[in-house]
């Protein structure tokens, strides 16, 4: 297929790449002069605007991977963006993590434009961008998402319908919400544990075997040492960063704000994301969060 690709940063760059190899012709666009090299070298062709890549002969399907709500309405509804230029009927894919009402209205724009839109954020961090296992959450028509499905395939592991558009994003910011509470208590039952005397591995191992077992605790445990392929192993380089967690419970708490639906967990994750990322730790990987309880 002809596709266009918008957004080259650490998780658009590798989805990108793996387009290519799966022999697709990608017209790109970004910011960064670096990032448009490196996919210039891997053999794809370099537009200077969104709009010139929305308008790039023949293109099928519009990509893009920004970083915020406020990218992406600018990217598709300002000036230069793609609906000044796009035909109708392209496909527009929106990989973004943004909050569901503004994928909402920029998916309703581009219906008035006559283009069909999906949102589809990823799960998987840059290791699943990087080697095509990615979890898709995808918001739109049920058609829409049937044509996509095989394209999305070629970067992720798991796509899934997730009802109409926004819901993708809905999906997103709930599981991320529940992911940064589950950490913060992983953290504090951790470092209680240890605390009083415990030993991590054994403390972790019961828990794992218990009721309080969860992916934070399991997969991902905020305490060195005990799971070798985590984080926290490596002195929480790598990995979701804090500021990325931050970022996510910001969008769903103020989700939650317009459904006027209680998230009282959500909201104090938040606050106790955003202290530790103002105490200089927004680059670490999020499981850090620990450190607010262990010196």
């Amino acid at each position: 297929m002809k596709l266009g690709f918008i957004g080259l940063g650490n998780m658009g760059s590798p989805m990108a790449r793996n387009l290519i190899k799966a022999g697709h012709e990608l017209t790109v666009f970004d910011l960064s002069k670096e990032a448009l090299d490196q996919l210039r070298t891997a053999g794809a062709s370099i537009a200077q605007s969104p709009a010139e890549v929305a308008s790039a002969a023949n293109v099928e399907v519009v990509i893009t991977m920004l970083p915020a709500s406020q990218h992406v309405r600018s990217v598709y509804l300002g000036q230069g963006g793609i609906f000044g230029s796009v035909s109708q009927d392209v496909l527009l894919i929106d990989c973004s993590t943004i909050d569901p009402q503004t994928a909402r209205e920029v998916a309703k724009a581009a219906l008035e434009k006559g283009n069909p839109m999906l949102d589809a954020p990823v799960s998987g961090g840059t290791g699943g961008a990087e080697s095509g296992t990615l979890t898709f959450m995808v918001g739109g028509t049920k058609k829409n998402f049937e044509y996509a499905q095989p394209l999305l395939s070629q970067m992720g592991k798991n796509i899934v319908y997730c009802g109409n558009s926004g819901n993708g994003q809905v999906a997103k910011v709930a599981n991320n919400m529940l992911l940064g509470i589950s950490m913060i208590a992983t953290a504090e039952a951790m470092s209680l544990g240890v605390s009083l005397g415990m030993d991590p591995k054994v403390l972790a191992g019961i828990i794992n075997t218990s009721s309080g077992r969860c992916w934070s605790s399991e997969i991902y445990n905020p305490y060195p040492d005990v799971v070798e392929s985590a984080p926290a192993s490596r002195g929480y380089k790598g990995g979701f960063g804090v500021d990325l967690m931050l970022k996510d419970l910001g969008l769903a708490t103020e989700a939650a704000k317009f459904a006027k639906e209680p998230v009282v967990l959500g909201a104090v994750a938040q606050q106790l994301y955003q202290l530790f990322s103002s105490q200089g730790n927004g680059q670490l990987d999020f499981s850090a969060i620990i450190k607010l309880h262990k010196n």
